[in-house]
C-alpha cells in the first residue's frame, strides 16, 4: 500500500466524524496525489469556533455537501466553502435508515442487506448525479493550492462513493481505493463506538436491538462499495462510462483534475 507518513491522514476533530486527506495514494498516471488538497468528512452542525478556524486554514475552496435538503435544515452547517455544492433533491420526512429501524423487527443481517441495496441505488439517484458531476467540475477548476472537501452526514456512504470515484479519475489503484474507504471503521473508531451508539438509537426507537444492527450504519463494509461498482458497470458499462455518460466528466476534464493533483 502508499506509504502517507509524511503527513497526517486522520485530522484530529472533536466534534467532526471521519475528518482526513483521501491524498498521498500513487497514481497509475506516474507519481501520487497530492496531500493538503482532497479532504473528506461527516457534517460540521457541531463544529466549535477553533475547529472552525482549523478547517479555514487548510485552504478548502469547494465543498460538496452531499446531504438531503432536510439533513442540511435539521443539522445546520457551520461552516461554508466559498464554492457549495448542495441540491434540493431526495427531500426525505425521516432520515431512510431511522424508517428502515422503526419497523417492527430488524436484524443484524437485515441491517447489513439494507445497506447493500442502498449502495446499489445511490450511484444513479439524480441528486447524487448532479452533486458528483458539480464537483469534479469545480476539481478540475481549481486554482493553485486550493483544496477541496466531500461531506454528508456521517461522511462514509455518500462521501466514499464519491471519494472513489476522484481516486479512479486520479489513478489510484483498487487496492487503495478500498484501503481508504474502509480506513472509515479506524477514522471512527467504530468498535469502540458501538455500544453508546446502540444505546442511543435504541432509546430514540424505543428498540432493544443488539449493537451489531447498527453496526452497517456507524461503520462500512468492502462488499458496500463494491455494490456500487458492479451496480455502475453493469448499467453503464465501466465506471470510466458512468463518468463520461452520466456524470459528463469526459476525459479533457479528467485530465485537468490530474494535471492539477498529481505530483511527479
Amino acid at each position: 500500500m502508499t506509504d502517507t507518513t509524511t503527513k497526517p491522514r486522520l485530522l484530529k476533530f472533536e466534534t467532526i466524524r471521519n475528518f482526513r486527506d483521501f491524498g498521498g495514494y500513487d497514481s497509475r498516471h506516474g507519481g501520487r496525489v497530492k496531500m493538503g488538497r482532497l479532504y473528506r468528512s461527516g457534517h460540521h452542525a457541531e463544529a466549535s469556533q477553533d475547529e472552525l478556524q482549523k478547517m479555514t486554514a487548510l485552504g478548502i475552496h469547494v465543498q460538496a455537501d452531499l446531504r438531503r435538503p432536510d439533513e442540511r435544515e435539521k443539522f445546520k452547517t457551520r461552516f461554508t466553502a466559498p464554492v457549495t455544492i448542495t441540491h434540493d433533491g431526495g427531500r426525505e420526512t425521516d432520515a431512510p435508515h431511522i424508517r428502515f429501524l422503526s419497523r417492527m423487527e430488524v436484524s443484524a443481517d437485515d441491517a447489513d442487506q439494507w445497506m447493500v441495496e442502498y449502495y446499489e441505488a445511490a450511484p444513479f439517484k439524480e441528486h447524487h448525479t448532479s452533486m458528483f458531476s458539480d464537483w469534479f467540475g469545480h476539481l478540475a477548476a481549481l486554482d493553485g493550492d486550493a483544496a477541496g472537501l466531500v461531506n454528508c452526514a456521517a461522511g462514509k456512504d455518500r462521501t466514499g462513493i464519491l471519494c472513489a470515484l476522484t481516486h479512479h479519475i486520479l489513478g489510484v489503484s483498487e487496492a487503495d481505493i478500498r484501503e481508504d474507504y474502509d480506513l472509515t471503521n479506524t477514522a471512527v473508531d467504530v468498535a469502540s463506538r458501538l455500544p453508546e451508539a446502540a444505546a442511543y438509537f435504541n432509546d430514540m426507537l424505543g428498540k432493544d436491538y443488539p449493537a451489531e444492527v447498527f453496526r452497517p450504519f456507524m461503520g462500512v463494509h468492502l462488499r458496500y462499495l463494491e455494490k456500487a461498482f458492479a451496480t455502475i458497470n453493469e448499467r453503464a458499462g465501466s465506471i470510466d462510462g458512468y463518468l463520461v455518460d452520466t456524470l459528463k466528466v469526459d476525459e479533457k476534464m479528467q485530465d485537468a483534475i490530474r494535471e492539477r493533483l498529481i505530483e511527479k
